[in-house]
């Protein structure tokens, strides 16, 4: 069974993105982006030395910190909640 169905997909972007439409959204594919990280961190906690998925996580990571970037510049106050709202820093 996979572990982002549709409905887990468009839930997630009409929490943060604002409807199930707007895929397009910065939050939501930041949202998602984190959705798969943990999912994949689950993942390499039980399975160490699964190294081809250790560098797809290297490049999520990467890509929402790019995302997360582009928001900061672009919209602060947005940037604050999403970070907020998804608990991405301490």
């Amino acid at each position: 069974m996979p572990y982002l169905t549709k409905e887990k997909v468009a839930g997630i972007f009409t929490e943060f993105g604002g409807k199930a439409a707007n895929t397009g959204s910065i939050e939501g594919q930041i949202a998602l982006l984190t959705e798969r990280i943990n999912r994949i961190s689950e993942h390499l906690q039980q399975n160490k030395k699964d190294f081809g998925t250790h560098r797809g996580l290297m490049k999520l990571v990467g890509q929402r910190k790019r995302l997360l970037t582009y928001l900061s510049k672009h919209n602060l106050q947005g940037y604050r909640a999403l970070i907020e709202k998804l608990g991405l820093r301490k």
